[in-house]
């Protein structure tokens, strides 16, 4: 599918546009994927009666984001951002009704497989990023990344904050409390493929790679285009900083709220805590892209990983009856990812010819994705283990392997 060459398009409004139809979905889709860090980790345990166990539905989730970054990928390549945007995102509903499903029958196995197909939606909601950078140049592409990324901040606050209010409808439909926040989930993703569905038009990725074939045929041989070997280096550095940020900030989110429970705290007080560290992760957006697209790619990826030790340090000294201290914490781990996944999103499409962009992000993220599994999973092993203090310090030392690799990257030849 290709987009036909239109000599008259005026790129600069195409590209508002773009982002005004990214920023409408994104909206919907933060109230999706606020169900399952909210009260996954609290349904399985209350499911299996075990804490062990407490991390495995992020683990699923984010492995269930893993297999679909690669198809959302490969579609959006073959047939643009759009359709492969819709598809993820219809997916994400369908695994939120499953979970549901799940819950009423009190059904484990369901539910673990339901939240694998949950994970879609999370997946979709951060390949959306990309589709904001397609149209934008390079002096400008964190800062659309960015303004796409923020937009999700409206439904991820508002999302973990209708907790009780969402559970006391489930309970009122016959459906157990803990469900609640997927049947938001179910309507909020539902509703951001219809956006884009109807919306999204022209096809960023397809017009963009239209105009790229243009300039290509007008200067074969242009000088400024960056070589392979960059390329390759660019793609490792990006994968490995938003690797590790995700890694270390899904083991400390999956476990935070069990830790709250554990010690007291209601659901209420979980959701404003998950509400925070989500606004964190999104709200910062604006500023973070502006400090990419000025500062560097590689200095605000080192800014990452401190700040992530940082975040890791409080949630570990924060006192277990303290919801402030450990708002504040989750609040410095939302930041720490934020810059570390702008950062890293600018520097993956620094490198990477349209082409083979879409295709390689899908790869990319199923890197990010598998690395988010990874961390969920261990998360409760270690609590388990060692203990919540223990799991936040060593994630937030395990953040700081970022600063050597920017290091070598920002003295090699360019």
């Amino acid at each position: 599918m290709t987009v036909a060459p239109t000599p008259t398009v005026d790129l600069a409004q195409v590209q508002r546009r773009t982002l005004r139809v990214l920023v409408a979905a994104q909206a919907f889709s933060g109230a999706g994927l606020a169900a399952g860090v909210t009260v996954g980790a609290l349904l399985a345990q209350d499911m299996l009666d075990s804490t062990s166990l407490a991390g495995l539905p992020g683990a699923l989730a984010t492995g269930g984001s893993a297999l679909a970054a690669v198809a959302v990928g490969r579609i959006s390549q073959a047939r643009g951002r759009g359709p492969g945007l819709v598809a993820g995102y219809l997916t994400g509903a369908l695994g939120s009704v499953g979970v549901i499903a799940a819950a009423v029958a009190g059904n484990p196995a369901l539910m673990f497989f339901a939240l694998f197909v949950y994970g879609a939606g999370t997946s979709t909601n951060l390949q959306a990023r990309y589709a904001g950078a397609d149209l934008a140049g390079p002096a400008h592409r964190a800062r659309a990344v960015s303004t796409v990324l923020v937009a999700t901040t409206l439904g991820g606050v508002v999302g973990p904050n209708l907790t009780a209010p969402t559970g006391e409808l489930a309970h009122a439909l016959g459906i157990p409390h803990l469900a609640g926040p997927f049947l938001l989930a179910a309507v909020a993703y539902a509703m951001a493929a219809i956006v884009l569905a109807v919306w999204l038009r022209p096809d960023p990725l397809l017009l963009a790679r239209t105009l790229d074939a243009e300039r290509a045929a007008e200067a074969p041989d242009d000088p400024g285009r960056p070589a392979t070997r960059r390329r390759g280096a660019g793609v490792l550095v990006g994968v490995l900083v938003m690797v590790l940020t995700q890694f270390v900030m899904v083991a400390i989110m999956t476990m935070t709220p069990v830790h709250m429970d554990q010690h007291g705290h209601g659901t209420a007080a979980a959701g404003l805590v998950i509400a925070i560290h989500i606004g964190a992760m999104y709200l910062p957006s604006p500023v973070t892209g502006r400090l990419v697209d000025r500062y560097g790619r590689h200095a605000i990826a080192a800014v990452s990983g401190l700040t992530l030790l940082a975040a890791g340090i409080v949630a570990a000294i924060a006192p277990a009856d303290s919801v402030a201290q450990l708002a504040f914490a989750l609040a410095l781990l939302g930041v720490g990812w934020n810059l570390g996944l702008v950062t890293g999103t600018a520097i993956i499409a620094d490198a990477v010819p349209l082409a083979t962009r879409a295709r390689t992000q899908g790869v990319v993220d199923l890197a990010v994705a598998l690395a988010g599994a990874a961390g969920g999973t261990a998360s409760g092993l270690v609590v388990a283990a060692v203990g919540y203090p223990l799991l936040a310090i060593g994630g937030g030392i395990l953040a700081l392997a970022i600063m050597p690799a920017v290091l070598v990257a920002r003295g090699a030849p360019r």
